[in-house]
């Protein structure tokens, strides 16, 4: 999540990008298990979309920082239908990732 602390707007997308592009590669150097390097190593998958959220304080006893929307649940969905080693943003995050950084690939997936 970005844009919460500060205003962000022209580059909050490159940088949840860049930093995407950064935790697939951290991870794909990381071994499954170190005592047995034959496992291989650690993949992940990647989804994000731009859009508002609300934010909040969950909770007295153990309280924890919630974020809820419809961003949310879409970035959730670019996610779980994302694949291995990959990064998958919505439309509309691609569209102001066009916008602010131009230098990065975006290729359409097709229908997922």
């Amino acid at each position: 999540v970005t844009n919460l602390e500060d205003n962000q707007n022209e580059t909050h997308a490159k940088r949840i990008a860049m930093f995407a592009i950064d935790a697939v590669e951290a991870a794909s150097n990381v071994l499954i298990d170190e005592d047995d390097p034959d496992a291989g190593y650690v993949h992940i998958r990647v989804g994000f979309h731009s859009g508002p959220v609300v934010s909040n304080v969950i909770g007295s006893l153990n309280p924890r920082y919630g974020l809820f929307g419809d961003t949310v649940n879409t970035a959730s969905r670019m996610e779980s239908l994302s694949l291995s080693d990959r990064i998958q943003c919505s439309e509309a995050a691609a569209k102001i990732l066009q916008e602010q950084a131009p230098e990065l690939l975006l290729r359409k997936r097709g229908k997922v």
